[in-house]
Protein backbone atom coordinates (compact mmCIF):
# COMPACT_ATOMS: atom_id res chain seq x y z
CA UNK A 1 0.00 0.00 0.00
CA UNK A 2 1.34 3.68 -0.56
CA UNK A 3 2.02 6.36 1.70
CA UNK A 4 -0.97 8.01 0.20
CA UNK A 5 -3.08 4.85 0.34
CA UNK A 6 -2.43 4.66 3.94
CA UNK A 7 -3.08 8.43 4.27
CA UNK A 8 -6.77 8.31 3.24
CA UNK A 9 -7.13 4.56 5.20
CA UNK A 10 -5.83 6.25 8.36
CA UNK A 11 -7.61 9.41 7.86
CA UNK A 12 -10.99 7.50 7.48
CA UNK A 13 -10.35 5.62 10.37
CA UNK A 14 -9.84 8.24 13.25
CA UNK A 15 -12.73 10.72 11.71
CA UNK A 16 -14.98 7.34 12.43
CA UNK A 17 -13.72 6.78 15.76
CA UNK A 18 -14.99 10.54 16.56
CA UNK A 19 -11.28 12.36 16.08
CA UNK A 20 -11.70 15.81 14.90
CA UNK A 21 -10.61 18.26 12.77
CA UNK A 22 -9.44 15.05 9.88
CA UNK A 23 -9.96 15.39 6.16
CA UNK A 24 -9.03 13.08 3.52
CA UNK A 25 -5.34 13.67 3.26
CA UNK A 26 -4.76 15.26 -0.47
CA UNK A 27 -1.75 13.55 -2.47
CA UNK A 28 1.33 14.78 -1.97
CA UNK A 29 2.05 17.41 -5.30
CA UNK A 30 5.63 16.81 -5.32
CA UNK A 31 8.26 15.29 -3.73
CA UNK A 32 9.70 18.01 -1.11
CA UNK A 33 10.06 17.10 2.18
CA UNK A 34 6.94 18.22 5.11
CA UNK A 35 7.60 18.26 8.74
CA UNK A 36 4.98 19.32 11.59
CA UNK A 37 6.82 21.00 14.76
CA UNK A 38 3.70 20.38 17.96
CA UNK A 39 5.08 22.09 21.36
CA UNK A 40 3.56 22.32 24.49
CA UNK A 41 3.42 26.26 24.68
CA UNK A 42 5.00 29.03 22.27
CA UNK A 43 5.48 30.96 25.49
CA UNK A 44 7.96 29.20 27.33
CA UNK A 45 11.47 30.29 25.33
CA UNK A 46 12.74 26.55 25.81
CA UNK A 47 9.96 25.62 23.20
CA UNK A 48 10.41 29.15 21.37
CA UNK A 49 14.05 27.89 20.87
CA UNK A 50 12.69 24.93 19.54
CA UNK A 51 10.64 26.24 16.90
CA UNK A 52 13.61 28.00 16.01
CA UNK A 53 15.77 25.53 15.45
CA UNK A 54 13.28 23.76 13.41
CA UNK A 55 12.75 26.53 11.24
CA UNK A 56 16.47 27.41 10.63
CA UNK A 57 17.23 23.70 10.15
CA UNK A 58 14.04 23.36 7.54
CA UNK A 59 14.68 26.21 5.64
CA UNK A 60 18.39 24.76 5.28
CA UNK A 61 17.30 21.45 3.98
CA UNK A 62 14.33 22.46 2.03
CA UNK A 63 11.64 21.06 4.34
CA UNK A 64 7.58 22.24 4.52
CA UNK A 65 7.58 23.41 8.52
CA UNK A 66 4.10 24.16 9.83
CA UNK A 67 4.08 24.74 13.62
CA UNK A 68 1.52 23.92 16.41
CA UNK A 69 1.62 24.19 20.14
CA UNK A 70 -0.95 23.84 22.91
CA UNK A 71 -2.28 26.79 24.87
CA UNK A 72 -0.68 25.83 28.22
CA UNK A 73 1.26 23.40 29.15
CA UNK A 74 -0.19 19.81 29.69
CA UNK A 75 -3.16 21.36 26.53
CA UNK A 76 -3.22 17.30 25.30
CA UNK A 77 -6.27 18.51 23.37
CA UNK A 78 -4.86 21.00 21.47
CA UNK A 79 -1.76 18.70 20.67
CA UNK A 80 -4.14 16.14 19.73
CA UNK A 81 -5.91 17.95 17.44
CA UNK A 82 -2.47 19.41 15.78
CA UNK A 83 -1.44 15.22 15.64
CA UNK A 84 -4.70 15.02 13.22
CA UNK A 85 -4.24 18.03 11.30
CA UNK A 86 -0.58 16.41 10.35
CA UNK A 87 -1.85 12.91 9.65
CA UNK A 88 -4.61 14.52 7.16
CA UNK A 89 -2.00 16.86 5.15
CA UNK A 90 -0.01 13.55 4.67
CA UNK A 91 3.31 14.78 5.88
CA UNK A 92 6.74 13.18 6.33
CA UNK A 93 7.19 14.04 9.94
CA UNK A 94 6.08 15.01 12.76
CA UNK A 95 8.59 16.44 15.78
CA UNK A 96 6.02 16.43 18.96
CA UNK A 97 6.85 17.40 23.01
CA UNK A 98 4.06 15.73 24.55
CA UNK A 99 1.59 17.34 27.05
CA UNK A 100 0.48 13.62 28.27
CA UNK A 101 2.77 10.74 27.58
CA UNK A 102 0.40 8.37 27.52
CA UNK A 103 -3.51 9.93 25.95
CA UNK A 104 -1.07 10.98 22.96
CA UNK A 105 0.39 7.45 22.10
CA UNK A 106 -2.91 6.35 20.34
CA UNK A 107 -2.97 8.71 17.89
CA UNK A 108 1.05 8.71 17.26
CA UNK A 109 0.25 5.03 16.27
CA UNK A 110 -2.34 6.43 13.74
CA UNK A 111 0.18 8.50 12.57
CA UNK A 112 2.76 6.23 12.34
CA UNK A 113 0.55 3.40 10.95
CA UNK A 114 -0.07 6.24 8.18
CA UNK A 115 3.94 5.78 7.15
CA UNK A 116 4.46 8.82 9.03
CA UNK A 117 7.84 9.23 10.94
CA UNK A 118 7.24 10.33 15.01
CA UNK A 119 9.75 12.09 16.64
CA UNK A 120 9.68 13.07 20.72
CA UNK A 121 11.68 16.11 21.94
CA UNK A 122 12.69 16.61 24.83
CA UNK A 123 9.87 14.48 26.98
CA UNK A 124 9.57 10.85 26.06
CA UNK A 125 6.14 9.12 25.49
CA UNK A 126 4.90 6.14 27.61
CA UNK A 127 6.32 3.66 26.63
CA UNK A 128 9.23 5.64 24.82
CA UNK A 129 8.83 3.03 21.52
CA UNK A 130 5.44 4.82 21.06
CA UNK A 131 7.70 7.23 18.89
CA UNK A 132 10.17 5.76 16.06
CA UNK A 133 13.02 8.17 18.46
CA UNK A 134 13.80 10.58 21.59
CA UNK A 135 15.80 13.63 20.68
CA UNK A 136 15.80 15.01 24.57
CA UNK A 137 18.47 16.01 27.10
CA UNK A 138 18.66 13.24 29.95
CA UNK A 139 16.58 14.56 32.25
CA UNK A 140 17.17 12.40 35.21
CA UNK A 141 20.93 13.45 35.05
CA UNK A 142 19.57 16.79 34.66
CA UNK A 143 17.81 16.66 38.28
CA UNK A 144 20.72 14.59 40.04
CA UNK A 145 23.38 17.57 38.89
CA UNK A 146 21.67 20.06 40.76
CA UNK A 147 20.63 17.47 43.55
CA UNK A 148 24.16 16.62 44.31
CA UNK A 149 25.57 20.14 44.18
CA UNK A 150 22.83 21.61 46.47
CA UNK A 151 23.67 18.49 48.95
CA UNK A 152 27.61 19.65 48.61
CA UNK A 153 26.23 23.18 48.67
CA UNK A 154 24.71 22.58 52.38
CA UNK A 155 27.72 19.92 53.82
CA UNK A 156 26.81 18.39 56.95
CA UNK A 157 23.48 20.81 56.53
CA UNK A 158 22.38 18.91 53.89
CA UNK A 159 20.84 16.07 57.00
CA UNK A 160 18.25 18.30 58.03
CA UNK A 161 17.40 20.13 55.20
CA UNK A 162 14.06 21.41 54.52
CA UNK A 163 13.15 21.21 50.80
CA UNK A 164 10.50 22.36 49.08
CA UNK A 165 9.53 20.82 45.10
CA UNK A 166 8.06 23.25 42.70
CA UNK A 167 7.27 20.48 40.06
CA UNK A 168 5.65 20.77 36.55
CA UNK A 169 2.46 19.31 36.70
CA UNK A 170 0.09 15.76 37.97
CA UNK A 171 0.66 14.32 34.76
CA UNK A 172 3.07 11.43 35.49
CA UNK A 173 5.66 9.98 34.25
CA UNK A 174 6.82 12.92 32.59
CA UNK A 175 9.79 15.11 32.18
CA UNK A 176 8.63 16.97 35.46
CA UNK A 177 9.47 13.42 37.42
CA UNK A 178 12.24 12.51 35.64
CA UNK A 179 13.59 15.82 37.19
CA UNK A 180 12.17 15.62 40.47
CA UNK A 181 13.84 11.89 40.58
CA UNK A 182 16.83 12.68 39.62
CA UNK A 183 17.64 15.87 42.17
CA UNK A 184 16.37 13.46 44.76
CA UNK A 185 19.19 10.57 43.73
CA UNK A 186 21.81 13.21 43.86
CA UNK A 187 20.46 14.38 47.60
CA UNK A 188 20.93 11.35 49.35
CA UNK A 189 16.61 10.73 49.10
CA UNK A 190 15.23 7.40 48.48
CA UNK A 191 13.07 7.47 45.59
CA UNK A 192 10.76 4.95 46.23
CA UNK A 193 8.97 4.29 42.96
CA UNK A 194 11.24 6.51 40.30
CA UNK A 195 8.47 6.41 38.02
CA UNK A 196 6.49 8.90 40.19
CA UNK A 197 6.91 12.09 42.54
CA UNK A 198 4.96 12.43 46.08
CA UNK A 199 5.30 8.75 47.01
CA UNK A 200 8.51 9.54 49.03
CA UNK A 201 8.82 9.59 52.85
CA UNK A 202 11.83 11.45 53.86
CA UNK A 203 11.03 13.88 56.81
CA UNK A 204 12.91 16.57 54.87
CA UNK A 205 10.65 17.01 52.32
CA UNK A 206 8.55 19.85 52.70
CA UNK A 207 5.81 18.98 50.18
CA UNK A 208 5.89 19.36 46.08
CA UNK A 209 3.14 21.97 44.18
CA UNK A 210 2.62 22.02 40.68
CA UNK A 211 3.44 25.02 38.87
CA UNK A 212 2.96 24.39 34.91
CA UNK A 213 5.97 25.79 34.52
CA UNK A 214 5.71 29.11 34.37
CA UNK A 215 6.48 32.51 36.96
CA UNK A 216 3.04 32.51 37.90
CA UNK A 217 2.31 29.07 38.62
CA UNK A 218 6.15 29.22 40.25
CA UNK A 219 5.02 32.22 42.76
CA UNK A 220 1.52 30.41 44.14
CA UNK A 221 3.44 27.20 45.02
CA UNK A 222 6.27 28.95 46.89
CA UNK A 223 3.63 30.53 48.59
CA UNK A 224 1.77 27.60 49.11
CA UNK A 225 4.39 25.54 50.29
CA UNK A 226 5.97 28.57 52.91
CA UNK A 227 2.59 28.01 54.29
CA UNK A 228 3.83 24.27 55.04
CA UNK A 229 6.60 25.27 56.81
CA UNK A 230 7.88 29.14 56.91
CA UNK A 231 11.62 27.57 57.43
CA UNK A 232 12.26 25.55 54.06
CA UNK A 233 15.86 26.27 53.21
CA UNK A 234 15.96 24.43 49.57
CA UNK A 235 13.90 24.78 46.53
CA UNK A 236 14.34 22.78 43.55
CA UNK A 237 12.41 24.07 40.74
CA UNK A 238 11.38 22.21 37.50
CA UNK A 239 12.30 24.89 35.27
CA UNK A 240 13.86 28.67 35.26
CA UNK A 241 10.26 30.26 34.89
CA UNK A 242 8.99 28.69 38.45
CA UNK A 243 12.47 29.29 40.24
CA UNK A 244 12.06 33.08 39.21
CA UNK A 245 8.03 32.95 40.55
CA UNK A 246 9.35 31.15 43.68
CA UNK A 247 12.35 33.69 44.05
CA UNK A 248 9.76 36.89 44.17
CA UNK A 249 7.31 35.06 46.69
CA UNK A 250 10.60 34.60 49.02
CA UNK A 251 11.63 37.88 48.81
CA UNK A 252 7.67 39.22 49.35
CA UNK A 253 8.21 36.98 52.71
CA UNK A 254 11.65 38.18 53.28
CA UNK A 255 13.38 34.74 52.80
CA UNK A 256 15.21 35.53 49.77
CA UNK A 257 18.54 35.21 51.42
CA UNK A 258 17.98 32.16 53.50
CA UNK A 259 17.00 29.66 50.46
CA UNK A 260 18.83 28.01 47.88
CA UNK A 261 17.33 27.56 44.61
CA UNK A 262 18.07 25.11 41.95
CA UNK A 263 16.90 24.70 38.43
CA UNK A 264 16.92 23.45 34.97
CA UNK A 265 16.60 25.28 31.61
CA UNK A 266 19.91 26.64 30.51
CA UNK A 267 17.78 29.89 29.12
CA UNK A 268 19.88 33.59 28.83
CA UNK A 269 17.42 34.38 31.67
CA UNK A 270 17.93 31.79 33.99
CA UNK A 271 21.59 31.61 33.54
CA UNK A 272 21.54 35.73 34.29
CA UNK A 273 19.81 34.43 37.71
CA UNK A 274 22.48 32.57 38.37
CA UNK A 275 24.68 35.57 37.79
CA UNK A 276 23.30 37.13 40.30
CA UNK A 277 22.69 34.67 43.06
CA UNK A 278 18.85 34.49 42.35
CA UNK A 279 19.37 30.50 41.45
CA UNK A 280 22.36 28.71 42.86
CA UNK A 281 22.72 26.45 39.95
CA UNK A 282 20.88 25.54 37.13
CA UNK A 283 21.37 22.24 34.40
CA UNK A 284 21.41 23.93 31.09
CA UNK A 285 19.74 21.55 28.01
CA UNK A 286 19.62 22.71 24.60
CA UNK A 287 16.37 22.96 22.80
CA UNK A 288 17.53 24.16 19.50
CA UNK A 289 19.89 21.36 18.93
CA UNK A 290 16.97 18.86 19.60
CA UNK A 291 14.71 20.36 16.76
CA UNK A 292 17.75 20.75 14.47
CA UNK A 293 18.24 17.32 15.06
CA UNK A 294 14.35 16.37 14.52
CA UNK A 295 14.25 17.95 11.28
CA UNK A 296 17.56 16.35 10.23
CA UNK A 297 16.22 12.98 11.11
CA UNK A 298 13.22 13.58 8.54
CA UNK A 299 14.84 14.60 6.03
CA UNK A 300 17.45 11.57 6.49
CA UNK A 301 14.95 9.30 6.86
CA UNK A 302 12.62 10.37 3.94
CA UNK A 303 15.72 10.08 1.51
CA UNK A 304 17.05 6.54 2.79
CA UNK A 305 14.59 5.40 5.68
CA UNK A 306 17.48 5.15 8.39
CA UNK A 307 17.61 7.30 11.91
CA UNK A 308 19.82 7.62 14.08
CA UNK A 309 20.84 5.37 16.55
CA UNK A 310 19.80 6.32 20.77
CA UNK A 311 23.04 7.33 22.89
CA UNK A 312 25.04 4.30 24.37
CA UNK A 313 23.25 3.20 27.45
CA UNK A 314 20.16 5.12 26.92
CA UNK A 315 17.03 4.05 25.25
CA UNK A 316 16.72 7.73 23.54
CA UNK A 317 19.41 10.15 21.68
CA UNK A 318 20.77 12.42 23.78
CA UNK A 319 21.70 15.97 23.67
CA UNK A 320 23.37 16.84 26.12
CA UNK A 321 23.14 18.73 29.98
CA UNK A 322 25.55 20.95 31.89
CA UNK A 323 25.40 22.15 35.13
CA UNK A 324 25.99 25.90 35.27
CA UNK A 325 27.15 27.62 38.02
CA UNK A 326 30.17 30.21 39.58
CA UNK A 327 30.07 28.04 42.50
CA UNK A 328 31.38 24.62 41.71
CA UNK A 329 31.82 22.06 44.39
CA UNK A 330 33.88 18.74 44.36
CA UNK A 331 32.72 15.60 42.43
CA UNK A 332 29.96 17.19 40.62
CA UNK A 333 30.75 18.70 37.05
CA UNK A 334 29.64 21.96 36.20
CA UNK A 335 30.41 25.11 33.84
CA UNK A 336 31.18 28.69 34.62
CA UNK A 337 28.09 31.39 34.70
CA UNK A 338 30.50 33.28 31.51
CA UNK A 339 30.51 29.69 29.60
CA UNK A 340 26.77 28.78 30.54
CA UNK A 341 25.69 32.79 28.40
CA UNK A 342 27.79 32.05 25.47
CA UNK A 343 25.88 28.57 25.23
CA UNK A 344 21.92 30.06 26.67
CA UNK A 345 19.29 30.45 24.61
CA UNK A 346 15.89 32.48 24.51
Amino acid sequence: MTKNALLKTTALALAGAGFLGLAQPAAAQDDKVSACLITKTDINPFFVKMKEGATQKAEELGVELSTYAGRVDGDHETQQQAMETCIAAGVDGILITPSDTKAIVPITRAAREAGILVISLDTPMEPIDAADATFATDNFEAGRLIGAWAKAKLGDAAENARIAFLDLNESQPSVGVLRDQGFMTGFGIDVKNPNRWGDEDDPRIVGHEATNGNEEGGRRAMENLLQVDPNLNVVYTINEPAAAGAYEALQAFGKADDVLIVSVDGGCPGVQNVAEGIIGATSQQYPLLMASMGIEAIARYAEDGTLPEPSEGLDFFNTGVNLVTDDPVEGVPSISVEEGLERCWG
